[in-house]
């Protein structure tokens, strides 16, 4: 693979750094990096200068972030700079509450994969939305091994209540018929990325859409659920032009400071809001609520606002993530302080 497309909005950076080359991350592993570059891929490592500027775990380069690099003649490239982002898909690190971590960045449309089998989850699929929309990146619901489900027309309204305006695609990675809808999406210079659980297809899509089976798959469990096959993102550029990122099955996706994508994704609920009488209402027992009335007429389930609710209380949680994590160096500083205070007496 090669890097043989850089979008127009970055040759305004070309100057500023005469000496380097841009390139794209394709692969990142424990602080090590495979770039695309004009030659092919390239192993990378983040200079000292840009490790001592960076403030936050999701300002180090990501898989699907155009960088300026020093090739160093084909040996290991040094990463200088990360050039300005137009989408990323932040999440809250898994196993942590103060820790965001980059899923993707530069993506132009993130698919959002649950298979018709038993891992059908509304409430992980609105999670999903939530956190898509609040990436920049265009969400389309993307619902896979539609050969093993006898009859998709119920889930597929579920699916409609729970993503209103998001664009819904039933595709069997076994048909290619199906693999076809994607065609809108596969333009050259155009971004996708493929997230869900593990086990939904991502990777049998990707493979299908390369013309080969290049990235390892497994078939289902005894359970119907699928095995985790991928293990790290990667992004891959495709037969057409367009590059697509395959990103590991997620056990958990926290939210993180996704006020927007929230608002996004449960419109429906907010516009209700709006029209309750008081401003504070919490849709309990309040008088005039215009979301408890929608409740009794069955134009909104008790599940989905329930939903709402608690991914609001999270997403505020973290929040004061930044507050935390400030108050937390500080403490460290002060505590050094003291040692260096006790040392010198």
């Amino acid at each position: 693979m090669t890097l043989d497309y850089i979008p127009p909005r970055y040759e305004a950076y070309f100057a500023e750094y005469p000496n380097l080359a841009p390139c794209r991350v394709a692969v990142q592993e424990k602080g090590l990096y495979r770039l695309l570059t004009a030659a092919g891929m390239q192993s990378a490592q983040v200079s000292g200068k840009l490790r001592h500027e960076i403030r936050t775990v999701s300002e180090y380069p990501a898989v699907g972030d155009y960088v300026m690099a020093d090739l160093n003649g084909g040996g290991t490239a040094v990463i200088r700079a990360v050039l300005p982002r137009t989408s990323v898909f932040l999440r809250r690190a898994a196993g942590s509450e103060t820790a965001e971590q980059v899923v993707a960045a530069n993506v132009d449309t993130v698919f959002l994969c649950m298979s018709l089998n038993n891992d059908f989850n509304l409430r992980r699929l609105e999670r999903y939305l939530a956190t898509a929309w609040e990436s920049g990146a265009t969400p389309v619901v993307l619902l896979t091994k539609a050969d093993l489900c006898g009859d998709p027309a119920p889930r597929l309204a579920q699916v409609e209540g729970a993503a209103p305006g998001v664009e819904i695609l039933t595709v069997s990675s076994m048909e290619q018929d199906g693999i076809q809808r994607l065609a809108p999406y596969l333009n050259k210079g155009k971004t996708l990325a493929f997230v869900g659980s593990s086990g939904v297809g991502k990777s049998t899509l990707v493979n299908r859409l390369l013309g080969e089976d290049r990235l390892s798959t497994n078939g289902i469990r005894n359970d119907d659920k699928g095995r985790h096959t991928t293990t790290h993102r990667e992004l891959i550029v495709l037969p057409c032009g367009a590059t697509v990122i395959d990103t590991p099955g997620m056990r958990e996706l926290g939210m993180w400071d996704a006020g927007e994508g929230l608002s996004a994704a449960f419109a429906d609920i907010e516009t209700l809001a709006a029209q309750c009488r008081f401003a504070d209402c919490t849709h309990r027992t309040e008088p005039g609520c215009a979301v408890r009335a929608a409740l009794e007429r069955g134009e909104l389930s008790e599940t989905r606002l329930k939903s709402y609710q608690k991914l609001k209380t999270e997403n505020a949680f973290s929040g004061d993530a930044e507050s935390y994590l400030a108050a937390k160096e500080e403490k460290f500083r002060k505590i050094a302080k003291i040692n260096r205070t006790n040392h010198k007496k």
